[in-house]
């Protein structure tokens, strides 16, 4: 698929579903924000820093602030956007070098440790979930467009965030939660090959969970996690 010249007009300029009520379309064009602002962070159409004027993406996008200031605080509580009193909201920082090795190095620490726990405690209706999030995400990798690269890297924390959830340590799951490692990572480098090689790592992964096997799980996660932080550093380094 090719790739839009502009996400916003891509957005926008598709036919509304027939909706039953105006809460149904509320919503729809809260998400329709939400996803335009997603893909411009993602891809550093806005970049790292820079301030978001409320009343500039009301023009870009010719929609009211309400689900503007929606989407914004929604993208604030997944790390790509930072609130300051006084200033409004800008995109979030790239993070430093050391915070990208220690993003890493907690994840190593963390995540096969809940991948093992997580294969231990899986029930049969918790399987077929995890298999329809893989799904989902496997369609995401075939749409090349920055759209779907955005969705695919909030998708891709919801993978990991998921799987942390089903070991039963919530303090570990909320440590990782905090570290918005996914979004942020996501913005080092938009390929294709990322997505598609990913989705290649988390199969060995799903397979592992689905079987009930604790120590595959642990390693597939580690592999995962480690090849990750291979594709993103050449293109962290470029950024500095």
């Amino acid at each position: 698929m090719a790739t839009p010249e502009s996400t916003s007009e891509t957005l926008f300029s598709m036919p509304a579903q027939a909706a039953p009520a105006e809460f149904v379309r509320a919503a729809s064009m809260g998400d329709r924000v939400y996803d335009t602002l997603l893909s411009q962070l993602i891809s550093l159409k806005i970049a790292p820093g820079t301030r978001i004027a409320v009343d500039a993406v009301v023009r870009e996008l010719g929609v009211s602030q309400t689900p503007i200031r929606a989407a914004l605080i929604r993208l604030e509580s997944e790390g790509l956007v930072v609130k300051t009193h006084n200033v409004g909201f800008s995109a979030a920082p790239m993070p430093s070098r050391r915070r990208f090795e220690d993003t890493y190095d907690m994840r190593l620490m963390l995540e096969p440790y809940m991948a093992e726990r997580a294969a231990k405690h899986l029930a049969p209706a918790m399987r077929e979930e995890l298999a329809r999030l893989a799904a989902g995400m496997t369609a995401l990798a075939k749409d090349h467009s920055k759209l779907a690269y955005g969705k695919f890297a909030v998708q891709d924390a919801n993978f990991h965030a998921w799987i942390a959830k089903q070991s039963g340590n919530e303090l570990a799951a909320d440590a990782l939660a905090r570290l918005y490692a996914h979004t942020h990572l996501f913005r080092l480098r938009y390929h294709t090959t990322v997505t598609d090689e990913a989705i290649k790592e988390h199969a060995a992964i799903v397979k592992a969970l689905s079987d009930g096997n604790g120590k595959k799980a642990a390693t597939a996660m580690a592999f995962h996690i480690e090849q990750s932080r291979a594709r993103m550093a050449p293109f962290f380094e470029l950024m500095e």
